[in-house]
C-alpha cells in the first residue's frame, strides 16, 4: 500500500507537468505569424511550425499574413461638380508586420475597413463625374496611395483598390444619354463635312486635268453617254463637242 501511494505521488506531479507542457503547445501555419507577450510585454514573433510558450506566463496572438479582400459598402458621394452618386469598392491588403498590426491598432481589419470608407468619400469628392467614369484607373491609384500611407504605421500594405459600381441618379443617366447622342451627331456632321471637303478638292483637281487635256473631256463625254444608255431602251442623239464650242456653249464637266 505504501508503494502504491508513493507511485501515485509521483504520477500526479508528472501528469501536471505533462498537462502544463501540452497547454503551451501552439502550431503556427505557414501563412501566419504569432505575436508573443510575456507578462503583458511584447517579446517577439513566432514563425511557422511547432511552437511552445510558457503557460500562464506567455500569450500568443496569431495573425494571418495572407492578402485580405474587404468590400467597401456603398457610400453616398458628392463629386466636385455637385453630382450625388453612390459608389462601392473593394480593398486588397495584407499584414506585413504582425507586431505592428497587434501593437499599433486595436482591430486592424475593422480600422482598415473604416479608413477605406472615409478615404473613398474624400478622394471621390475631389473629382468630377466625367473623371470618375472615364479615369477610374487613376482614381483607384489615388485611393490606394492615400490608404496605403495611412495604414503603413499599422504594418499593413494596401496593394489595390477597385471601384466596383457607380450608381447614378435616373435624371443624370438621361442627361448622359442625351450628351452621348449629341456627341454622336456632332461627329457625324464633322465626318460629312470632311467628306464634302475632300470631294470638292478631288473635283477641282479633275477640272484642272480636263482643262489641260481637251481630249479627256471628249472621252468623259462618251463615257457619260454609255452610262446613260446602259440603264434601258433610250434614244440619245449625241452632239459633237466641237459643234457645241462653235455655237459658243461652254460644256460643263460632269460630276
Amino acid at each position: 500500500m505504501t508503494d502504491f501511494f508513493g507511485a501515485l505521488g509521483l504520477l500526479i506531479p508528472l501528469g501536471i507537468l505533462v498537462l502544463a507542457f501540452l497547454s503551451g503547445v501552439r502550431i503556427v501555419n505557414e501563412y501566419e505569424n504569432g505575436v508573443v507577450f510575456r507578462l503583458g510585454r511584447f517579446v517577439g514573433l513566432k514563425r511557422a511550425g511547432f511552437r511552445w510558450i510558457i503557460p500562464f506566463v506567455e500569450r500568443i496572438v496569431i495573425i494571418d499574413m495572407r492578402t485580405v479582400a474587404r468590400d467597401v459598402p456603398p457610400q453616398d458621394v458628392i463629386t466636385r461638380d455637385n453630382v450625388s452618386v453612390k459608389v462601392s469598392a473593394v480593398v486588397y491588403f495584407r499584414v506585413i508586420h504582425a507586431d505592428k498590426a497587434v501593437l499599433q491598432v486595436e482591430d486592424y481589419l475593422y480600422a482598415t475597413s473604416q479608413l477605406a470608407q472615409t478615404t473613398l468619400r474624400a478622394i471621390l469628392g475631389q473629382v468630377e463625374l466625367d473623371q470618375l467614369l472615364s479615369e477610374r484607373d487613376r482614381v483607384n491609384r489615388d485611393i490606394q496611395k492615400v490608404l496605403d500611407a495611412h495604414t503603413d504605421p499599422w504594418g499593413i500594405k494596401v496593394s489595390n483598390v477597385e471601384v466596383k459600381h457607380i450608381d447614378l441618379p435616373a435624371e443624370m443617366q438621361r442627361a448622359i444619354a442625351r450628351q452621348a447622342e449629341a456627341e454622336r451627331e456632332r461627329r457625324a456632321k464633322i465626318i460629312a463635312a470632311e467628306g464634302e471637303h475632300q470631294a470638292a478638292e478631288k473635283l477641282s483637281l479633275a477640272a484642272e486635268v480636263l482643262d489641260r487635256n481637251p481630249i479627256t473631256l471628249q472621252l468623259r463625254y462618251l463615257q457619260t453617254l454609255v452610262e446613260i444608255t446602259g440603264g434601258g431602251n433610250q434614244t440619245i442623239i449625241p452632239i459633237p463637242l466641237d459643234l457645241i464650242r462653235a455655237l459658243g456653249i461652254q460644256p460643263k464637266s460632269p460630276e
